[in-house]
């Protein structure tokens, strides 16, 4: 068997073109662009290129963008000024605060901070909070697990009743994923650094999302044959054959995996553009309900 490959690149295409479409017609209407503002603190060099991505694709959607570039030393009073500055200005539907910050810093106040109306990163307290309740909906689910959840839908995956198994339970993905697969209907374990017999309880996953951090950790006989396989991770591996010395692989040993699994995400190529793809959906999303 070789697995059905889920084209992340492609549908997350599909998706912004939807964007694009609804803010020309948001705006036909009379109202404000949309705009996101992006908050970045400090000089990491990876939050910096995803800041770029962010900003770039915006523009190609007409989304307009707000930059905000703080010094790694900076105060959480100023953070928190900026985001409250950002909160009341009728132009910015959204505010992302780029994670993650700098040291000292207290993050969950900064995040908490952020008005819920325009927490498109869906991060704020209140609305992981909601997720987590049964018959209640956050006004915006964190991008990355969302983009999961479609991914696992375009490809064809029958997720009530399934036995999902995520590897990771970071705040970022591995939460926020195990609760919307919930709200699928599926059945959840969520696995860690002190699970037992980790590869046993992979081989039971009708669906497999991996989000642990470590190259290609998860192995092609770790897998069931024909499960649905989400791999999230994106980690640097040398390859002195490669342009810049390195090659990015997942979580997933894909090449064993794909061998195995019925449909596997690739990276990069699966998950990731759907990250950038679910956050310009959140910040139209937004706009339009500030426009009524």
């Amino acid at each position: 068997m070789t697995a059905k490959i889920i084209d992340g690149k492609a549908i997350a295409a599909e998706l912004r073109q939807e964007v694009a479409k609804g803010v020309e017609a948001l705006v036909a209407s009379g109202a404000n662009k949309p705009g996101l503002a992006t908050v970045l603190v400090g000089e990491d060099p990876a939050s910096q290129t995803y800041v770029r991505m962010k900003r770039k694709a915006c523009e190609e959607v007409g989304i307009e963008s707000f930059g905000h570039t703080l010094s790694a030393d900076v105060s959480q009073g100023e953070v928190e000024k900026l985001v409250a500055d950002l909160n009341a200005n009728p132009k910015v539907h959204g505010i992302l605060v780029q994670l993650p910050l700098p040291a000292g810093l207290d993050e969950e106040a900064i995040l908490r901070a952020v008005s819920i109306e325009k927490d498109v990163d869906g991060f704020h307290p209140i609305n992981i909070g909601r997720l987590a309740q049964k018959g209640r909906e956050p006004l915006f689910v964190p991008c990355t697990p969302a983009g999961c959840i479609t991914l696992l839908k375009k490809a064809g995956a029958k997720l009530e009743g399934a036995e999902a198994v995520i590897v990771g339970r970071s705040n970022i993905v591995g939460m926020p994923a195990a609760l919307l697969l919930v709200k699928e209907n599926a059945t959840i374990t969520i696995c860690h650094s002190r699970t037992q017999d980790l590869p046993d309880v992979c081989r039971r996953a009708d669906v497999l999302v991996a989000a642990i951090g470590r190259a290609e950790m998860i192995k092609g006989d770790w897998i069931k044959p024909g499960a649905y396989v989400i791999d999230v991770g994106v980690n640097r591996v040398d390859d002195p054959s490669a342009k810049r010395g390195y090659k990015l692989v997942g979580d997933v040993a894909f090449d064993e995996a794909k061998e195995i699994a019925g449909a596997i995400t690739p990276v990069p190529g699966g998950v990731g553009p759907m990250t950038i793809a679910g956050l310009l959906n959140n910040t139209l999303r937004s706009a339009q309900r500030s426009a009524g």
